[in-house]
């Protein structure tokens, strides 16, 4: 009963520090990269897709992205949805492929761009606090029950600390990752 309680923990907690990524690859760095794209949902036939789903997305170099879309006539309604996103890219089409330049961050919105992955870290680590006061919540629940003693109640909550504390290591250390990529020129 403990063990699962503290394995749930665990999964929930894993799956925020999951999330917080998805969330660092939408935060632009000075390199291109698909991923950057992943958000943006395209009008295919009235219904929104995923861009990844209605064309091809690659990196020509490092600061261009390529994408090839299924059908040529996806074409404005993708570079449409590229303008429309926050991401303050500007797409070229020449025939059927959209290439998007990356535009060299300046000093200003790189400190931008950090701000936002502390503040993204930060939501990271209240998730994961969330999680262990539910945790514990339920074990304080077990012990008036009386279905687990008070011993076995404290030694949970020490190991769901642990647990916790080893979740906010790696939300911190993602943030020291994207930092440095956001600081690299």
């Amino acid at each position: 009963m403990i063990n699962d309680i503290k394995a749930d923990a665990e999964e929930r907690m894993a799956k925020s520090v999951d999330v917080l990524g998805v969330n660092f690859n939408k935060i632009r760095t000075g390199r291109a990269h698909p991923t950057l794209l992943d958000g943006i949902m395209v009008s295919y036939y009235g219904s929104p897709t995923p861009l990844a789903q209605v064309a091809n997305v690659s990196i020509l170099d490092a600061r261009t992205l390529s994408i090839s879309p299924w059908e040529k006539n996806l074409v404005p309604d993708i570079e449409k949805a590229i303008m429309k996103s926050d991401l303050g890219l500007n797409p070229s089409t020449t025939g059927d492929l959209i290439r998007i330049p990356m535009p060299p961050l300046t000093e200003e919105t790189r400190k931008g761009y950090i701000k936002q992955a502390k503040s993204e870290a930060e939501a990271g680590r209240v998730s994961i606090r969330n999680i262990r006061r539910d945790a514990i919540a339920t074990l304080k629940d077990l012990l008036k029950e009386k279905e687990i003693s008070e011993d076995d109640e404290r030694r949970a909550q020490d190991d769901i600390q642990k647990i916790t504390d080893k979740y906010i290591a790696n939300v911190d250390k993602a943030l020291a990752g994207k930092e440095a990529d956001l600081m690299e020129i």
